[in-house]
């Protein structure tokens, strides 16, 4: 089942067309990983399915419904949560503060989910009444992960998750995206080829603001050709 299409999307920021024909579907259950080289268009991409920044022409569709045109708060409250590249969180707030000012409920089963999230980050569990400006680069991303995860989201999207985190935490946020893919669908943008590599089932390459290649991960590990050409990988 397809839960998100992208159609041909053309984003401008000010003067500069950055994305220039991205197109990619994500199928319901799996990790669909968008890859390719800095400035290529991917944090753009994710944005612009946000909402942040408006597309100006193509189409995105969720559970077969246009949502391009909506803001970004009805956008989330379609069921679509969003970890940005900076991670976002609130420093001056604690753990709890942050996890209660993301959720958009307070009912049984969005208290189960925090719980499950707090299991797979006992970090969080240990600091919950620290301000979070004082959490490691590591303890701040499994935040960002755990105020996206805690609504009833069917789909989200991770803007580099591994992006200066030492290699013990990239393992342990690559072990909870693959638990994760038991109950939430997920859209990677990540530059470590290994993480991608490892969680990612699908693949989507993005080169000069446009959608060049796309396959599955485990064809794309063997290729070295073509992760010489789009991701400088030799």
């Amino acid at each position: 089942m397809t839960l998100l299409k992208v159609d041909r999307i053309e984003t401008y920021i000010d003067q500069y067309h950055i994305l220039q024909g991205v197109s990619f579907e994500v199928k319901k259950g799996g990790v669909t990983v968008l890859l390719g080289r800095n400035g290529a268009g991917k944090t753009t991409t994710l944005r612009s399915l946000m909402g942040l920044n408006p597309i100006a022409t193509g189409a995105i569709t969720f559970k077969g419904e246009a949502i391009h045109h909506l803001p970004t708060y009805e956008i989330a409250r379609k069921g679509i949560g969003y970890v940005p590249e900076d991670q976002g969180v609130f420093p001056d707030l604690t753990i709890e503060e942050n996890l209660k000012l993301a959720m958009r409920k307070t009912d049984e089963a969005t208290l189960e989910r925090r719980d499950w999230i707090l299991q797979l980050f006992p970090d969080l569990k240990t600091f919950w009444k620290k301000p979070s400006g004082l959490l490691s680069g590591g303890q701040k991303q499994m935040l960002a992960i755990a105020r996206a995860c805690v609504n009833d989201n069917e789909l989200l999207l991770i803007d580099e998750p591994s992006k200066g985190l030492a290699p013990i935490m990239v393992d342990k946020v690559m072990s909870v995206i693959i638990e994760m893919k038991q109950r939430v669908t997920v859209v990677l943008v990540e530059q470590n080829f290994y993480m991608a590599s490892t969680i990612g089932d699908d693949y989507y390459i993005i080169d000069d603001g446009r959608t060049v290649h796309t396959g599955m991960m485990k064809e794309l590990k063997e290729n070295e050709a073509l992760k010489k050409e789009y991701l400088g990988i030799a």
